[in-house]
């Protein structure tokens, strides 16, 4: 697969909010571990996306989706800091593709993406926390990501249980 990675301004989020809500949704479904539980409506993952356009607008979260054509087939999201103490630190959010486009790449470009963005932001080091033994912490493991911890009971998956987390960070720029 090969995928084209953009940033979305606030304008574009709301646009393709509702294949954002999609991508969302199957992440969900598939047992992922980001932020959310079963059931998740369709109104409650849209309005949580459309949420996000502000958070754009003013600097603080920048959100990068890759596409194959038309179809979106990925997003991740970087946090700024907002204190003066931590203007040198980001955090690595919501790194979601479809379950139909895992294995090819597409994770890895957007996480890629994500470190190279905010490097040239002024960011020197990067911070993000997974599900304890989720593909997704294999993938950060590859790429390079440290572990600092683990924490036990630290979120509920999809099902409402409660899991271990492992906490990451990584020096760029």
């Amino acid at each position: 697969m090969t995928a084209e990675i953009a940033e979305l301004t606030s304008a574009a989020l709301l646009a393709c909010a509702d294949e954002l809500t999609d991508v969302l949704a199957d992440a969900v479904e598939g047992g992922a571990s980001v932020g959310f539980v079963k059931p998740l409506s369709r109104v409650q993952a849209l309005k949580w996306w459309r949420a996000r356009a502000a958070p754009v607008a003013n600097g603080v979260l920048s959100v990068w989706v890759a596409r194959e054509g038309a179809r979106l087939l990925g997003t991740v999201q970087v946090r700024f800091a907002d204190a003066a103490n931590g203007a040198h630190r980001a955090e690595v959010a919501k790194l979601i593709v479809r379950r139909d486009a895992r294995g090819a790449g597409v994770g890895r470009a957007l996480l890629e993406v994500a470190e190279q963005e905010a490097a040239k932001r002024g960011a020197t080091l990067l911070v993000l926390d997974t599900r304890t033994g989720s593909a997704a912490e294999r993938l950060y493991r590859r790429a390079g990501w440290t572990e600092a911890g683990v924490i036990p009971d630290f979120a509920a998956d999809p099902d409402g249980v409660l899991r271990p987390t492992t906490l990451f960070y990584k020096r760029v720029g």
